[in-house]
């Protein structure tokens, strides 16, 4: 089977089916880099000059660059993501556009702390480590969050990479998932950095709950890839003579309403948002919780059904199909399952709820 002609189509969520062939040259491309980070990096900025900001009218369009390039390959989606995540969040820091490719780190971890403190010239500087950091020594700078003193709490800064006082650990990534992307830890060592809003500003902001579901709509794209391969390979074994059973029918039945109530569902909080474009806090983050979790679990109902149909045999001798499972599960866990689940349940017993 040829993965480039049955997964490289676009991912529609609320565009006409003649506006998403303006993303055709692009997902070819990516199909045509899979692995080649740099070239990706460089497809990313590309992007970022010309996507969409969330919440501007658009949003549902900048989701479906993240989806339809995920459906092609999941770790090029997540090549993607973060760098233009990084250029909505100084857009919305009132930030110049940045040069190069940049990512975001804001994960927290046990016995790593990364402070902001004032050197003796009174400019911001980064002390510490900061976990999960992907791809940082390949990349030109970063948002990244960083506790200030006197427990004001986290604020957000814009941090040169590629300057001294800065360290990339090289990671033991052991996961067949995301190989080309690891996440090392950084340490930072009187490192100049810009502030760009005050405490709680990066997590408070609509578009911090806007952005994760440019995540959403990331793992969607992978699962439509794993679907339209499911598809496909039904189609040839038909042409071999051997006809899909009623039980592969119905399990592609029941992946065609989990990507149509999924997408239906990104397509309407687009909507949302972009009729809204004022307001923060638990409204925009229970539509977030909301979409990542209705997607989370689509997706990997969506890999249990194609893994059930498909067999052993894709997992072993199948390079696309292995790759795309592999890197869609470990992304995917950026989802907290249940625990995300109790704060939108928080939420809605506070009366933040449609129903």
């Amino acid at each position: 089977m040829d993965e480039s002609t049955s997964t490289a189509q676009p991912v529609r969520i609320n565009s006409e089916p003649a506006q998403l062939q303006a993303l055709q040259p692009l997902i070819e491309a990516v199909g045509e880099l899979v692995g080649d980070v740099p070239a990706l990096l460089e497809i990313a900025k590309d992007i970022g000059r010309t996507a969409p900001h969330p919440g501007e009218g658009s949003t549902g369009k900048l989701w479906e660059v993240l989806a339809s390039v995920t459906a092609v390959d999941v770790a090029a989606g997540r090549v993607l993501e973060p760098h233009l995540d990084a250029v909505h969040i100084l857009a919305q820091a009132g930030q110049p556009e940045p040069e190069g490719a940049w990512g975001v780190f804001a994960a927290e971890g046990p016995g790593m702390r990364l402070e902001a403190a004032r050197d003796q010239s009174g400019n911001n500087v980064l002390n510490g480590a900061k976990p999960w950091c992907s791809l940082a020594s390949q990349l030109d700078g970063a948002v990244i969050t960083a506790h200030l003193p006197g427990g004001q709490g986290r604020a957000a800064f814009a941090v040169n990479l590629q300057q001294p006082g800065v360290t990339c650990e090289t990671p033991e990534w052991t996961s067949r998932g995301l190989r080309e992307i690891p996440s090392g830890t950084v340490h930072f060592e009187q490192v100049p950095a810009t502030l760009l809003q005050g405490p709680g500003w990066y997590h408070e902001r609509p578009g911090f709950a806007w952005g994760g579901i440019g995540v959403a709509a990331c793992w969607l794209g992978g699962a439509v890839g794993l679907a339209r391969d499911f598809a496909q390979s039904l189609t040839d074994a038909a042409d071999k003579g051997r006809e899909p059973d009623q039980l592969a029918l119905a399990h592609l039945g029941e992946i065609d309403r989990l990507i149509a109530s999924a997408a239906a569902l990104l397509a309407r909080t687009a909507e949302r948002i972009d009729a809204i474009l004022t307001g923060a806090g638990p409204s925009a983050w229970s539509e977030a919780q909301r979409a990542r979790g209705t997607v989370a679990a689509a997706v990997e109902r969506i890999q249990a059904l194609v893994s059930q149909n498909r067999g052993p045999g894709p997992l072993a001798f199948d390079e696309w199909y292995g790759k795309q499972m592999a890197d869609l599960s470990l992304y995917v866990r950026q989802h907290h399952a249940m625990r995300d689940d109790a704060q939108l349940g928080s939420l809605a017993l506070k009366g933040d709820r449609a129903w």
